[in-house]
This record gives C-alpha cells, structure tokens and sequence, in this order.
C-alpha cells in the first residue's frame, strides 16, 4: 500500500510538472524579450542585420517573433524556439545571455566570427536544445564536456574552428545524435563511440584516432634509450611540428578566405570523391542515362553560381548537360531515414504524374547525400515572380487567376485522386514553380516524409517540417499534427500573396504601427469592411475588380482560424475555376470527382451551397 502512495504521488508530481511546463512554453513572458534585447547588446553586429531587425520600441504581442532569425512556437507570442543568426558577420564571445530564452531548442551561430571558448555550463544554458550549430567561427579551447548533458541533442556541429583537445568520452551517451561534426579543428586522442556518425565527421584534426579513423597506437615503452633518442630527435621534430601547424593555418586560412567568398561553399560535392562513378536512377526513359559525375559537372561541382532556390526540403541546384539540356537537382536536408527508406519513398514519388506537378526525372544516393532531378522551370518560383528584387511584380491579372487555378488543380488532385494521397506540408509561393508558359508546377510534394523527424514534436514544428513561417496553420501551435485543411490554409495565403501582392510575412502598404502578418492584416480589414483595401493596387480598375474581390472572399475562406470552416482543396479549386471560366484556362479532363457546375460564374451560389452542407 505505502509503494501504491508513493507511485501516485510520483505520479502526480510527474503531470504538474508537465502541465507548468506546457504552460510555460505557451505563453510568452518578458523573459524572452530581455534574452533577445541581451543578446544584441552582447554581440558586434557590423553588417546591421540585428540593429535594422531587431526592433524592441514595439507593443504588440508576438513582436519579436517577426525578427530575423527568430521562430517562435506561434507568431503571436513572444515565446523563441528557434534562433537562427547564420552568416551575419557577428563578433564577440558565445551569448550567455541566452538563457533567458527559457524553451530554446535550436540555436545556429554558424559562419559567423565569435570567439573565445564555448561555455563549461552550456548545458545550463541551453537546457532543451535539440539543435547547436556552432561552424565556422573561431571559438578555442577544449569542447566543454557537459556538452553530453544536453540530452536532446539530435545535431551538434563545431566544425570549421580552433578547439583543441579530446573529444569528451561522455558523448557516447547521447543516444539521439544523429548529425555531429568537428572537422577543420585541432583535436586529438580517442573519439568515442558514435555508431552514427561517419570518418568524414572528423577530417582534418591532426591526432584524432579511433573507430571509424585509424586504430589509436599504444603509447611507447619508455626505457632509457628511447628517452635518449626522443631527447636526439627532439629538436627535430619540434621544428617539424611548427612548420605543421604554420602549414596547417596557412590551409585553413585559405580554406576561410574561400567560405567568406562562398558561405554556402560546395565542400559537401568535393567530399563525394571516389562516387562520381554511381549512376542516377531515372523514372523516365527520354532521359538520358546519366552518373553522379555528370550532374557534378552540369552544375559546376554544385558551385552558389547554380544556386537557384533554397528552402526547408534543401537547395536547388541548376544543371545544364553537354547537350544544353536544363534540369534542376535539389540536394536534400539532412536525413535520418535509412537508405531503403528512401528508396522506397522516392520509388512512390517517381510515379506520381499531373500537369500542375513539377515531374521528378530520377535520383541518387552517394554517401549522406540525397539528390533528386526535376524538369527545369524556366520562369522560377512564383515568390520570385510577385516579389522580385528590383521592386513591383509585373504579372497581370490573368496570369495570377491562372497560376492559381493550376495550383489548386494540382494540390486537389494529391489530396482527393493521387494514390496514395498525400499531404504536401510545406506550401508557400517557393514551392509552386512556373514553365515558360507561366503553367504552375508544385514543387516538394512528399519531400517533408523525407526530412529528419526529430525527436520531439515541439522540436519537429520549429525546425520547419510543417512548412515555412506564415504559412502555418494557427492550430499546429496546439496540435503539431499535419492535415488536408492545413495544406489549405497554406495555400489560402498564397491566395492572398496572389491578389493583394503582399509577403506573408511582412505588409508593405500596412501603416507603420502594423506588425502582424498577412493574414492578420487581411482578418483587421475584414471585421473593418474594407477588405477592398488590400487588393494590389495595380490590378484594381482593369476590368477584373468583381473577379479580384471573388477571389479575395476565397483566400479569406481558407485561412479561416477553424479548420472546419475552410474548404476542401478539390472545393477551392471549383470556386477559382468557377471565377475563371470565361479564360478557358482548364479543360474537362483530370477532373477530381463528379462535380456539375451548371453556372461556373456563380461562386456566391457555390460557397452558399458548401456552407449549408455543413
């Protein structure tokens, strides 16, 4: 009876604390303000990216959440989850301060230029990190060993800076780490045992042994005439040593120069010497039969040069073939899944065909890397197209109608016709591609599968396998649960981007006191009856203005913060087809299921009858 007490009080004691910290992790306090606002103030910021960014003359809940390169749990409270400050030229010495961001799981410093040493008590700083890029800094001394009481670690890279010593034996217990490298530093003695991790993890430390690196040599006898010949040898072999070591920085140095020039570099392409040889499996016959050697040289060794696109599933890569063929290569993030998984997967993905889906041409495995062939999209990303560098978006209104209209035939059909269904997880304007023709092609469809699943779920939403931020659907927040009705809501704000012209993100004609989304911008004008406002003022006056106000009704209907209350997408692509039918932009076939549509301009008539049928 007194075990049964003890097991229920345990018990007890058990969800309160679980409960506290669910509430803790829910809603924001200022103790995350004070850590970002310490941080900055901790850190030179030469370039401006923090002092033009991080604005803290700011009211509104969730406003450090629209900060660069912080995530939060949900946009509207002031609660980090992820801080991601890569390549911002930052100095200085590891932030301590960042404590303060109590339910902190990611934290990327990489390709920065901090220094000094990485914090004895980390594990004390970064309590629940699953997530620490350190790369590509100058931090010294020795890697601090309760680094291995970070318990939920699943990636820990400190490569490409000067830390000496062992690596600590303690880490042979962190039994998540799935990603750890230490390359380009000055370690030595034992590695200790990480089943996981491969020989290239550890390149270029001057005395590191062990498996998976050469056996580690028992220590010579030290009899009298080996001290004598140690002691002859001596001056020798300390001259040998500086000319080393002064060799070795003069590399490394190089090696630095190079990065600077290049932060996204294509060192991963030149460590796959020895695979050029592996052929790219092909799902398509009019492709040419091609080897690993043959995309390297279309993309020039994958150099930044080729770079076309870069997101959560990995980077896009142009490669154009000694024929003048163009393709794309995505090489994709890192993943935990198994080589036969993979294979699996990609063996489903290569079967799936519709004209409004970027088709995948082949892929290949070489070592860690993953790499998938797609068709080439001349026209690129729709984001590029609505949001170009050199300032207004030049697409009219019918090729927007358009885009859309193709889109949603091609996200409808993944959800309602494709066998199996999928899910695509990660829609935004990046992922919607564009041929010459302006024909919208989806991109990433069942590449999220594909991505590491972390550990934990609050993790697995922070490090962005639902998608980007401000595509989001609010109850991922409570639920972390992928579903059909959060694909809509994703593509609902691409809608929005389409007819107002506006980032997800960030509102440009908002006032300047506004500092909410897209879709909060969109839901203020709405309850305000001027939801007109927010059209793109360059398409309004040319005819379309009842089309462009149909379509605007759409989008709102799918970011509705009640999934239920948002169509289906076999139900918005009736409604954009709906308004419009008078460009004959679709045809009869691939449609979805037996729907009529007697009156195709009649939308109202059709959300009426949707909203009555639920």
């Amino acid at each position: 009876m007194v075990l049964s007490s003890r097991t229920f009080c345990a018990h007890v004691i058990i969800i309160n604390f679980l409960l506290l910290l669910s509430c803790n992790m829910v809603y924001g306090t200022p103790t995350d303000i004070f850590c970002l606002r310490s941080v900055k103030n901790s850190l030179q910021d030469p370039y401006g990216y923090l002092n033009s960014s991080w604005d803290f003359n700011n009211n509104t809940e969730g406003f450090i959440c629209r900060f660069t390169g912080v995530e939060c749990w949900h946009p509207d409270e002031n609660k980090v989850l992820n801080l991601k400050l890569s390549n911002m030229g930052l100095k200085g010495q590891f932030p301590r301060a960042i404590q303060n961001c109590t339910s902190l799981t990611g934290l990327d410093l990489s390709i920065n230029k901090l220094s000094g040493t990485i914090p004895a008590d980390i594990n004390n700083i970064l309590k629940y990190v699953t997530s620490l890029d350190l790369s590509s800094n100058e931090f010294s001394g020795i890697i601090p060993v309760n680094l291995a009481n970070c318990s939920y670690l699943n990636s820990l890279k400190l490569d490409q800076n000067q830390l000496t010593g062992q690596i600590p034996g303690q880490f042979s217990t962190l039994s998540r780490l799935k990603v750890f490298t230490v390359t380009n530093n000055l370690l030595t003695g034992q590695i200790p045992s990480l089943p996981n991790i491969s020989a290239d993890s550890y390149a270029n430390n001057p005395g590191l042994c062990g498996s998976p690196l050469q056996t580690c040599q028992a220590p010579p006898s030290k009899s009298n005439s080996a001290v004598i010949a140690g002691a002859a040898v001596g001056g020798v072999t300390v001259g040998a040593l500086a000319i080393g070591i002064g060799l070795f920085f003069f590399v490394r140095r190089v090696s630095v120069i190079k990065k600077e020039e290049d932060p996204e570099g294509n060192k991963w392409a030149r460590n796959l010497k020895g695979t050029k040889g592996i052929k790219v499996s092909m799902f398509e016959k009019s492709v040419s039969k091609m080897k690993l050697s043959d995309l390297m040289k279309a993309t020039n060794n994958f150099s930044k040069s080729n770079i076309i696109g870069s997101g959560r599933t990995g980077t896009m890569y142009k490669a154009t073939l000694d024929d003048g063929t163009s393709l794309m290569v995505k090489r994709l993030q890192e993943s935990q899944h198994s080589e036969k998984e993979f294979l699996s997967e990609m063996s489903t993905l290569g079967a799936v065909r519709h004209r409004n889906l970027v088709p995948i041409l082949g892929f290949c495995v070489a070592k860690k890397e993953r790499l998938v062939v797609y068709s080439f999209m001349s026209n690129g990303t729709l984001h590029n197209q609505l949001h170009p560098a050199e300032g207004q978006s030049t697409l009219e209104w019918p090729i927007r109608l358009k885009i859309a209209i193709g889109a949603a035939k091609g996200l409808a059909w993944l959800h309602h016709s494709c066998n199996p269904r999928i899910l695509h997880r990660n829609i935004s304007s990046k992922s919607i591609l564009l041929d010459s023709g302006f024909e919208p092609k989806i991109s990433d469809f069942g590449l999220a599968r594909l991505m590491n699943p972390v550990d934990t779920h609050l993790s697995t939403f922070v490090n962005g396998e639902f998608g980007d931020l401000g595509y989001v659907a609010p109850e991922y927040a409570r639920t972390l649960v992928a579903t059909p009705k959060g694909d809509v809501y994703s593509f609902g704000v691409v809608l929005l981007e389409l007819v107002t012209g506006e980032k997800p993100t960030h509102v440009a004609k908002a006032p300047e006191t506004f500092k909410g989304s897209l879709v909060e911008w969109i839901t203020e004008l709405s309850s305000t009856s001027e939801l007109q406002k927010a059209i793109d003022e360059s398409l309004v006056g040319n005819e379309f203005d009842n089309e462009l106000f149909q379509f605007l009704k759409v989008a709102c209907n799918c970011v509705s913060s009640t999934p239920k209350e948002r169509p289906t997408l076999f139900e918005v692509y009736q409604f954009l087809r709906a308004i419009g039918s008078r460009y004959n932009f679709t045809t009869e076939d691939e449609i979805l299921v037996p729907v009529d549509i007697d009156d195709a301009g009649n939308l109202d008539e059709l959300i009426v009858a949707r909203e009555g049928k639920n």
